[in-house]
């Protein structure tokens, strides 16, 4: 079982204040759990293979290939747009 001194410890360098009985409480839930640890440490998983994710993991990505629009609809776009300098859409700087 966990020592009172321990739960302090731990309760200190969570600055959690504790009364005693939480203290009594937490020995008693620290315990359990370390216990559990421990049963944890019994199962042979030396046929299992080392992961880093319980199910494989893979971004999906499309291949980046530029998309042609026509000029009409860069026009519309353009047109459309509060403020432009020649054939582009003109915004507020966000870097000094």
């Amino acid at each position: 079982m966990i020592s009172e001194q321990d739960v302090k410890h731990i309760a200190k360098l969570a600055r959690l204040g504790l009364t005693a009985k939480e203290i009594k409480k937490f020995q008693r839930e620290l315990s359990l759990i370390l216990d559990y640890f421990e049963k944890l440490k019994e199962v042979d998983v030396s046929k299992i293979e080392p992961t880093t994710h319980s199910i494989l993991v893979k971004n999906i990505m499309r291949n980046d290939e530029p998309k042609s629009e026509s000029i009409e609809t860069r026009n519309k776009l353009i047109e459309s747009a509060p403020d432009k300098k020649e054939r582009f859409v003109k915004v507020k700087s966000i870097l000094q």
